[in-house]
């Protein structure tokens, strides 16, 4: 993650928790993610050195003055004034981390070739929190590469028991066995 994504980040994490705003900005966070994912021109717009910083500025307090948390604002005028805009997306990722670090939760994925039942994902939900101690925001992703079992990843982590792997640890030992 870029160094300076992370101090912005963590800056605004800081005082939103202070004041009581982690939760709000969190939620906002990705809903501003998602409409500069659908404009990015808009996103071109507050990088544009070319348009002067008033005009970038008044467009953000049109588009979201009333609707985000005037933290948050500032956070996107900050952005947008310092050349920084395009780093949006890894600021919402290590703000997600704090925030997730902060109130004992982790996020973790789990790669299938078809999507699990639901008692099945609770089941592993269940046994990652008793793992890690920790309250786990389990997501499953169908991953046509997988043709059977499972890839999991968490924090740091990455468990993968896909047949594919498995089929790589046999070759590994054949390759390494002298007959």
């Amino acid at each position: 993650m870029n160094r300076l994504a992370k101090n912005y980040a963590d800056a605004l994490f800081s005082l939103a928790r202070d004041e009581g705003a982690a939760d709000e900005i969190l939620t906002q966070f990705a809903q501003v993610r998602q409409l500069f994912d659908d404009n990015p021109d808009y996103v071109r717009f507050l990088f544009a050195p070319n348009i002067p910083l008033e005009d970038r500025t008044r467009a953000l307090d049109e588009a979201f003055s009333g609707h985000i948390h005037v933290y948050l604002l500032n956070f996107l005028k900050l952005l947008s004034e310092q050349g920084h805009i395009f780093y949006y997306q890894d600021c919402e990722l290590r703000y997600r981390t704090a925030y997730n670090q902060a109130n004992g939760r982790i996020e973790a994925k789990v790669y299938t070739a078809l999507p699990l039942r639901q008692d099945q994902l609770a089941r592993l939900q269940d046994r990652l929190c008793r793992l890690t101690g920790k309250q786990v925001d389990l997501q499953n992703r169908v991953d046509p590469t997988v043709l059977g079992g499972i890839r999991l990843q968490y924090e740091e982590h990455e468990l993968d028991g896909t047949v594919r792997q498995r089929l790589r640890a046999v070759e590994k030992t054949l390759s390494e066995t002298v007959i």
